[in-house]
Parts: structure tokens; sequence; C-alpha cells
């Protein structure tokens, strides 16, 4: 990859990347990602004003999935009455690959690093799925830079 940061996920904007892919295996967790937008503040970003990416590598090492959970929701009638109510759904680790795939293509709504751990909120056609995974550092690698359309 031609660029490469550690720490910087402040330097990039997830909201409406799509997901390529996502893996998780012996403490590394990666994601695949389209139509990452690359922050004027970001270290490799020389052209002090939003850019974008595609094909960006974001890995976070350390790894270990806290929380995976397809969020629940509620169906309403026309006339605002409550006809369905779906609770929350969590993952359980041995239906991680399964899920993991279901989640291609889908978008990233939010990426926030708290204290201890990453939190992925991902938006499908329908629902959402809330992702946390424990780590000690991120890296984000991609080979070009793109203008962001006005």
């Amino acid at each position: 990859m031609k660029y490469t940061t550690t720490n910087e996920l402040s330097g990039f904007d997830f909201k409406d990347a799509y997901i390529g892919e996502i893996r998780a295996m012996s403490e590394t967790f990666t994601m695949g990602l389209d139509n990452v937008t690359i922050l004027p503040e970001n270290s490799k970003n020389r052209d002090i004003r939003k850019m974008r990416t595609n094909q960006l590598l974001l890995k976070i090492r350390g790894a270990k999935i806290e929380d995976f959970v397809e969020e629940g929701y509620k169906i309403y009638d026309a006339n605002g009455n409550l006809k369905e109510q779906i609770n929350d759904r969590p993952i359980a680790p041995e239906e991680y690959t399964e899920e993991f795939k279901k989640l291609e293509g889908c978008v990233i709504n939010t990426l926030e690093k708290g204290e201890d751990a990453y939190e992925f909120s991902i938006d499908t056609e329908d629902h959402t799925y809330l992702l946390r995974v424990a780590g000690t550092e991120d890296t984000e690698e991609w080979e070009r830079f793109m203008s962001v359309d006005a």
C-alpha cells in the first residue's frame, strides 16, 4: 500500500463507507472499505481538503470482539399502532464469519474509537448491527487519493 497511518482514525470519516470484506483472525481484525473520506487533518493529506479513497484496509491489532449485536426494531401500522417488536439479537462467536458475509456491501453509519474499543454501527437495508472491537492500535492503508465530487 502506498499510504499508511497508525492510530489516526480521527483523520478519516467512515460515514457511508461500503464494506467490502470483514475478517477476524488471531488478534487481528480487518475491514476492506470503499468510499472513505480522508479529512484535511490527516497526516498524509497534502491537499488540505476533503478527499476520498477506495480499497482502504483498516486493521485493528490486539483485537478481541467484545460485542456483536443485530439491533432490534419496532414495526408500526399506518395509524401508529405497534404491530411487531423484534429484540436485539446477540451474535454468537461461531456465527461471526457468516454474519460478516451478510455485512459485505453494507454501509458504515458510524465508527468511533472509545477509551477501550472501536465501535461500529453498520446499516443494512432494513436494520442495524452494532460491533464493538477492543484493540491496541489501528492502521489504515490505501493506494490513492481521489477528489470528492461536489
